[in-house]
């Protein structure tokens, strides 16, 4: 798993790095504390990340995240580097003078229904897998990029940013790709870890709106003068490339000792899969709609992607945002596995009408109809955990790769059912932590940048010793799991 384990000088003072952590829900900009013997990490600012609706479709209002950055980074106080990271996909386009062309589009817009189909016309499914080990989702970016062929943004773009890409060009005015959210794209080789100019050349994307890729730890330019005015810093001010998919981030912080682990990263999405060395680019991996993303130091994060707690979200927000804690108590004291829905079925893809759309699915596959909010949020994080159980089983049987742990981190940390019940689900011991997992990855990684950590496995140990985490012993067998699973017809 890497060089051997190399540690910084004690006597080396700990520094501070500024973390921009957006997710799809809410961005954030975190201080972190490294030293040899510290990691820890503290809140300057959080805002909203409220996508907008409007006539031509669902839009990211990515001037209001920028504003949100800015207001962080005054709130941070000095640092000494500036690492960001968001979710994956969606892209801003600049025109010849470096001007934005509007909002980025969201990646739950309607505008790739159907056009994956008219790509694989070209190149066929199974192709496309063998040259890129992306999972099929409808929102990558090669089909977003199908949807705008010919569009006039399109027509007139210089430059491809994707998001964390973006800010760091507002901050620095230097453009670059970093690569483990360039492998989101479904337009880069993971054998090579550069782009896949035959594949993107008979699909006709144009690869040269995308500046050169750069790697977590590469240097991304120092704030502007303008932006050192605007946050009330004095420069320089070094951005450093980190894992910018923030996945990436999250799966450089899983506090792991070996390499017989599998992790979950949760939040509106759970990422669940493998470190691996190398890709996994088989019919049986594509058919099992894994995927094959790049992570720190060329390795592949081997995962599928599952809806994760935007399931339950979204019912909370139809509810009227209802407190977590009480309706969590309730689904704990209902019958396990009474009801259970597919968590990765595209169904639930998009926002509204969630607990109808999960009782639409019981009732299809011929189980009870949960009806109360405690039944409809048992059934949400039953489901989760079976989903979870499927990810790991049939990653470790299709690379080959034994697991002896799960390690959960992200928000779902916190949220002890769902911990408990993937453990069970598992059958294997889960480690809970760190919560904040993306923001410690990125800090870690410009800490690293900095020669303040050592190796990936120096900065896991970092993780381990200073974190709380929270073990998980699996109770029971997994029998009534697999019956659950026949119930949906999964393998």
């Amino acid at each position: 798993m890497g060089s051997p384990h190399v540690s910084p000088a004690r006597s080396t003072p700990a520094r501070s790095y500024a973390a921009v952590d957006l997710g799809a829900s809410s961005g954030r900009v975190m201080v972190g504390r490294v030293g040899p013997d510290t990691l820890s990490l503290s809140e300057a600012h959080r805002f909203r990340n409220r996508p907008v609706r409007v006539p031509e479709g669902l839009r990211w209002d990515i001037l209001g995240l920028y504003a949100g950055v800015l207001d962080g980074l005054r709130a941070a106080g000095p640092v000494d580097s500036v690492g960001i990271d968001s979710w994956a996909v969606d892209y801003g386009l600049l025109d010849a003078d470096g001007a934005l062309l509007g909002n980025p589009v969201h990646y739950r817009d309607a505008r790739t229904e159907g056009v994956a189909e008219k790509v694989w016309a070209t190149v066929p499914a199974a192709e496309l897998y063998a040259a890129t080990g992306l999972q099929y989702a409808p929102f990558n970016t090669l089909y977003q990029l199908a949807a705008a062929r010919s569009s006039g943004q399109l027509d007139a773009a210089r430059h491809l940013l994707l998001v964390p890409d973006l800010l760091a060009y507002w901050l620095t005015g230097e453009l670059g790709t970093e690569l483990t959210n360039a492998s989101t794209t479904q337009l880069i080789d993971p054998r090579t870890r550069d782009w896949s100019h035959g594949l993107a050349e008979r699909l006709g994307i144009d690869l040269g709106l995308f500046p050169p890729l750069r790697r977590p730890g590469d240097p991304a330019g120092t704030l502007l003068p303008h932006v050192l005015d605007e946050t009330g810093t004095t420069g320089p001010v070094p951005v450093t490339t980190v894992g910018s998919h923030d996945t990436a981030s999250a799966v450089a912080a899983v506090p792991a000792t070996g390499e017989r682990f599998a992790y979950i990263c949760t939040g509106t999405w759970s990422l669940a899969g493998l470190e691996l060395e190398a890709p996994v680019l088989t019919e049986a991996s594509r058919a099992a709609n894994f995927t094959n993303e790049l992570g720190l130091d060329g390795t592949v994060r081997y995962l599928r992607n599952i809806m994760g707690l935007w399931l339950l979200q979204e019912c909370v927000r139809e509810w009227g945002d209802p407190d977590l804690g009480e309706l969590l108590a309730a689904a704990g004291e209902m019958a396990p596995l009474r009801s259970v829905v597919d968590a990765g079925d595209a169904a639930f893809l998009a926002p509204g009408r969630m607990p109808s759309r999960i009782a639409d699915a019981c009732r299809a596959t011929g189980q009870p109809v949960p009806v109360s909010r405690a039944e409809i949020t048992r059934c949400i994080l039953d489901s989760l955990a079976l989903a979870h159980r499927r990810a790991i089983e049939q990653a470790q049987s299709l690379a080959g790769h034994p697991v002896d742990v799960v390690h959960i981190v992200g928000g779902g940390t916190r949220n002890e059912l769902l911990c408990r019940l993937t453990a069970d689900a598992c059958g294997l011991p889960v480690v809970a932590g760190p919560a904040e997992a993306a923001a410690l990855g990125n800090v870690l990684v410009q800490a690293r940048a900095g020669g303040l950590v050592g190796d990936r496995a120096g900065m896991r140990e970092l993780v381990a010793r200073t974190q709380p985490l929270r073990r998980y012993e699996p109770r029971g067998g997994t029998a009534a799991w697999r019956a659950a699973e026949a119930r949906l017809g999964t393998p």
